[in-house]
């Protein structure tokens, strides 16, 4: 299967998040899509990452992970999911915390100084240290990771476009059927 990185596809507001965000329909073990396993798609990713990426400034052109290095990639990438996610949730993020730390420490140690797990480091290392963690949300919709930041704080969907589009649809027939019903 082949996927195309479009906008959509980076629209956590951070590297990080984007990385995250590269398994649709995480907790969906029947309809989980994990892009990254796909023929291509890890080394097509940091190219889109640099063209759609919020952060894309920050970094400019960035490499694919070293074929050697990406199952503790991935391992990071499931830890950024599983320790923002926990966080955003009010649960006990801190639990996750050390392992996350351990697994940027590895993956930095072998990564290469423009690589995409290089950056995917330094952006988690930001999102740690993001000063109004409350923006920090999970799309309501497909369950994405995203950063909020609309000026009350009140976006619910990682993608208006996408997600809210689809919300929105969904609530107005679930409405006409129920105004059609006996």
């Amino acid at each position: 299967m082949s996927f195309t990185w479009t906008p959509h596809r980076f629209s956590g507001g951070a590297l990080a998040l984007d990385v995250a965000n590269s398994v649709v329909l995480r907790h969906d073990d029947e309809r989980r899509i994990d892009r990254f396993e796909a023929h291509g798609q890890m080394e097509s990713f940091p190219k889109a990452a640099a063209n759609f990426c919020a952060e894309r400034t920050l970094f400019g052109d960035i490499l694919p992970v070293k074929r050697e290095n990406r199952a503790d990639f991935i391992s990071l990438r499931d830890m950024i999911d599983r320790y923002f996610r926990a966080r955003i949730l009010g649960e006990a993020a801190d639990l996750f915390l050390a392992d996350l730390l351990a697994a940027l420490a590895r993956v930095l140690r072998q990564a290469s100084a423009n690589g995409l797990d290089a950056a995917t480091v330094h952006s988690t290392l930001r999102l740690i240290a993001m000063p109004d963690p409350e923006r920090m949300k999970i799309c309501r919709n497909c369950g994405w990771l995203f950063i909020d930041r609309s000026k009350n704080k009140s976006r619910a969907w990682c993608d208006m476009a996408v997600c809210g589009n689809r919300a929105k649809a969904s609530r107005h027939y679930r409405r006409k059927k129920e105004e059609t019903a006996p």
